[in-house]
């Protein structure tokens, strides 16, 4: 029995199509994943404007607004909530030089229609969480943009969708490359500054995926412990990745195990979840999944999770205490490695 409570977004069940190869999987109907995730477990979906109201530019307020009850209806009969709405500004031909950032007005203005519509998205789900990845917030080319300029136009946008809605909190989702170069906001130390920048500091936090950690030579556990010091650590995605690389979303644990067990540690000593916060998975089949183990990576993420949970529980902290004073660093890493291998 785990002491948190899980997301999952509808894009952890995919085609298995990439940049390099066509689908290799049939996809699946949004409510037949909805309803697999609930049966497995998880509490929450992660939405993106468009997961929630396909075709929403397309739409008038009002029935992007229908749309959105017609999903809070969807989750109500799987007894299912939303966790969060983000707008996927990175996949619109609007915004291919950034959206917060671009330097065209217009697609700025596009950015910020797509936000107060995500907004408004939330409020029909019943959520109070946006969550912004900066996914082309920054540049190609590195003299085409003011990193001065750029980063203020990310705050000034914030700033509106806190004047659009007095309740709603905005979560950054920091990431240091790809698909754009050079990122403007890339750890949780550049999140929490912007945070600082902004007219409500109080409603600005951050959500912390282990992959983009590493993409950015940094420990996932540290980013985590960071913005929990801070009490801004309002979101998780729970993943794995092999090296600086593209971003590739591997099941939870698959690669650095003790890593892993070091993210799952500062979560529970920390007592995260006590606020609602749901651990969120964002993990990616392998490629060559076959379409009736369409799931198993989700599955396989929860039960890592939930055993590490387990050890985590039987972490001997007198031991760790006596080790430290100690200066055996090297009999507490051992410890570390026996109890993560059964053998204590």
């Amino acid at each position: 029995m785990s002491a948190f409570k899980f997301s999952v977004g509808p894009w952890n069940v995919h085609d298995g199509a990439d940049t390099y190869g066509p689908p290799v999987r049939q996809e699946v109907e949004f409510e037949e994943k909805i309803k697999k995730f609930a049966e497995m477990g998880f509490s929450a979906i992660q939405f993106h404007d468009d997961d929630a109201v396909p075709n929403l530019n397309e739409l008038t307020e009002e029935e992007i607004k229908e749309e959105a009850r017609k999903m809070k209806a969807l989750l109500d009969k799987y007894g299912l909530v939303a966790e969060f709405v983000a707008p996927r500004l990175w996949m619109d031909p609007h915004t291919i030089d950034g959206g917060y950032m671009s330097t065209s007005s217009k697609d700025r203005e596009f950015a910020m229609w797509r936000s107060y519509r995500s907004i408004d998205i939330a409020n029909e789900l019943g959520c109070d969480k946006i969550v912004l990845w900066l996914a082309r917030e920054g540049t190609l080319c590195a003299e085409s943009k003011s990193p001065v300029e750029a980063t203020n136009h990310l705050i000034d946008a914030i700033n509106k969708m806190l004047n659009y809605d007095k309740q709603i909190k905005i979560l950054i989702e920091p990431k240091p490359n790809e698909p754009i170069d050079r990122s403007i906001c890339g750890t949780m130390g550049h999140v929490l500054a912007v945070s600082a920048a902004t007219i409500d500091p109080s409603r600005v936090g951050g959500l912390l995926e282990s992959a983009h950690a590493v993409l950015a030579g940094l420990d996932p556990s540290h980013e985590i412990g960071f913005a929990l010091a801070m009490n801004k650590l309002w979101g998780v995605h729970l993943n794995d990745q092999n090296g600086l690389k593209f971003d590739q979303d591997k099941s939870f644990g698959v690669e650095n195990l003790r890593q892993a067990f070091n993210q799952i540690k500062v979560l529970k000593e920390n007592d995260y979840g006590r606020y609602g916060e749901y651990v969120g998975l964002d993990v990616k089949a392998m490629r060559t999944t076959v379409d009736h183990d369409r799931y198993k990576h989700l599955e396989n993420s929860l039960k890592i999770v939930k055993a590490l949970e387990e050890k985590v529980a039987r972490f001997d902290y007198d031991y760790q205490k006596k080790c430290v004073e100690a200066r055996d660093y090297e009999g507490l890493e051992m410890y570390v490695m026996e109890l993560l291998m059964g053998i204590k």
